[in-house]
């Protein structure tokens, strides 16, 4: 492999870690704000929540991706970057299942804890924030590194809907030259591996101190 289509291939992770990243940080932020909807005192915003998360969990990502890209220009609003319509599809993406995910942790907390806040004259946020959350976040940390390791493989997707150049593009494009499928694909699973590995690691270690600190 010469030292330019290694270079392509660092290229193309890069492109991966941005795009996870995007993903990660606002998907984040709209799930957790989907999260607290789902476990609203108001009954409406508890329904739009989920009506939103299964609309998006029951639509793939590749459909997403092609509305997010084309559908602009369609409507006549005008063009999207790659990475934009990307990072906006998979953002929506994971908003609806890192909504779910949290939810989920978020009512796992034992009733007993609720009522106890509410007996000392806590505020709904004030039990949401000191309460509820921390306790949530030791059971959110196992699905929730699990779900960012999915969403590192699923940047693939958008390669294949708007030729958005991240690691899985540079590698094709690579083997499509050249027709060495195994020194290419193998280098990007190696790359893969490399990326997703230290999440697992981190995750093990973030486990071990929350837990620590709650003994």
């Amino acid at each position: 492999m010469s030292e330019e289509q290694l270079l392509s291939l660092l290229q193309g992770a890069w492109g991966t870690v941005l795009l996870s990243g995007l993903t990660l940080l606002l998907g984040g932020m709209a799930g957790l704000a989907l999260a607290l909807a789902r476990v609203s005192a108001l009954r409406p915003l508890r329904r739009l929540a989920a009506a939103w998360i299964q609309l998006i969990q029951g639509t793939p990502l590749l459909v997403l991706m092609g509305v997010c890209f084309y559908g602009p220009a369609l409507a006549g609003v005008g063009t999207v970057e790659a990475l934009p319509a990307a990072a906006t599809a998979m953002l929506i993406y994971a908003s609806a299942f890192l909504g779910e995910i949290w939810r989920g942790c978020i009512q796992s907390v034992h009733k007993s804890q609720w009522e106890a806040a509410e007996c000392i004259g806590l505020s709904r946020w004030q039990r949401m924030r000191m309460i509820v959350l921390p306790q949530a976040l030791r059971m959110a940390t196992p699905p929730t590194v699990g779900f960012a390791v999915q969403v590192i493989k699923n940047t693939s997707v958008a390669s294949l809907v708007i030729g958005f150049a991240e690691l899985s593009y540079n590698a094709k494009a690579l083997n499509n030259s050249t027709f060495q499928p195994f020194l290419y694909f193998g280098s990007a699973a190696l790359l893969y591996f490399a990326m997703c590995y230290p999440l697992s690691r981190w995750s093990r270690a973030l486990e071990r101190k929350l837990h620590a600190h709650r003994r």
